[in-house]
């Protein structure tokens, strides 16, 4: 795996968990009345930090953005909450599988294929 390939992995993964917490604070905080919708979109600042190499992507920093208070009569939709992550947890999953995968080849690749 290309150093930018694992640095890309890791950045994600990175920006998953922070996506699963803001979504089981939307989850938590629904029915408060002073509720403020949570989100983390860190996609298109990966895209653009893969463009400029390895580093770029390691110094990257996410954050959780609230997106104020919700519109009366515009109540939270847990089942979407809910289905988001799911959705999130199976590509963090898949993301850390794959660096577990890789970790196997390197380890058998030292041990001379053992």
């Amino acid at each position: 795996m290309s150093e930018i390939s694992q640095a890309l992995a890791i950045k994600a993964m990175d920006g998953l968990a922070m996506r699963q917490t803001a979504l089981a604070e939307n989850i938590a905080n629904s029915g408060s009345q002073v509720f403020s919708r949570r989100s983390v979109n860190f996609e298109d600042a990966l895209r653009a930090a893969a463009a400029e190499g390895a580093g770029a992507v390691q110094a990257l920093v996410f954050n959780i953005e609230e997106n104020g208070p919700g519109i009366a009569g515009q109540e939270l939709r847990l089942d979407l909450e809910m289905q988001s992550s799911a959705a999130t947890a199976m590509r963090y999953s898949a993301l850390a599988d794959l660096l577990g995968r890789q970790m196997q080849i390197s380890r058998a690749a030292v041990r001379g294929g053992q």
